[in-house]
């Protein structure tokens, strides 16, 4: 999609506001479908620090997350440019990869389809 989806980045402004961290959405970006919770960058980027902060590998990498949080973001009062889910899965045939969610960074001009809600599979 080449221009973002009006409608897409109203929602996504308001998980940004911090009015909301409850929205969940299920996006089409790339051919992958991703289902899972918005929220907002700066609660994301910390989440991924401390996530990698706690590798014994990774670890070098979470200064990147906090360090820049301002860089590449929008200015205040401009829209949002990403979708930022957390407790999120691709869904992949009849399961959701990873099984217990991980962190997506989604471009909006990149989504060709969204729905609100998530997906989520049973064995019943």
């Amino acid at each position: 999609m080449s221009n973002a989806d009006e409608l897409l980045v109203d929602v996504a402004a308001i998980v940004e506001s911090e009015q909301s961290n409850q929205m969940s959405l299920t996006v089409v970006t790339g051919g992958a479908v991703i289902t899972g919770r918005l929220a907002p960058e700066a609660v994301w980027r910390q989440r991924v620090s401390e996530i990698l902060r706690d590798s014994d590998h990774l670890g070098p990498f979470a200064g990147v997350f906090t360090a820049g949080e301002t860089r590449d973001r929008p200015a205040r009062g401009e829209p949002p440019t990403h979708l930022h889910f957390h407790v999120a899965r691709i869904l992949q045939g009849s399961m959701g990869i990873p099984e217990t969610g991980g962190m997506y960074r989604v471009a909006i001009k990149d989504v060709s389809g969204w729905t609100v809600g998530d997906f989520s599979y049973s064995d019943s």
